[in-house]
């Protein structure tokens, strides 16, 4: 599975998150880093769903979509 993640350089740090798992952040010194530790968190925060009975894909009838935007 693969999910998308937003990388952000803040001072010293990247910081990543995860926008379809709210809550789902990481760090690290340089981007690679912060990939390595976000995968993690990743797969922590999905085992926790998982533990919690939670539901991993969207409810029903919902979509999730891109739409392209001109500014």
């Amino acid at each position: 599975m693969e999910m998308k993640v937003l990388i952000e350089k803040s001072d010293n740090w990247y910081v990543a998150t995860v926008p379809s798992l709210p809550g789902c952040v990481s760090q690290g010194k340089t981007e690679e880093e912060a990939k390595r530790n976000v995968k993690e968190a990743i797969e922590l925060h999905i085992n926790s769903l998982i533990r919690e009975g939670m539901p991993l894909r969207l409810p029903k009838g919902v979509k999730q979509t891109s739409v392209a935007v001109t500014v």
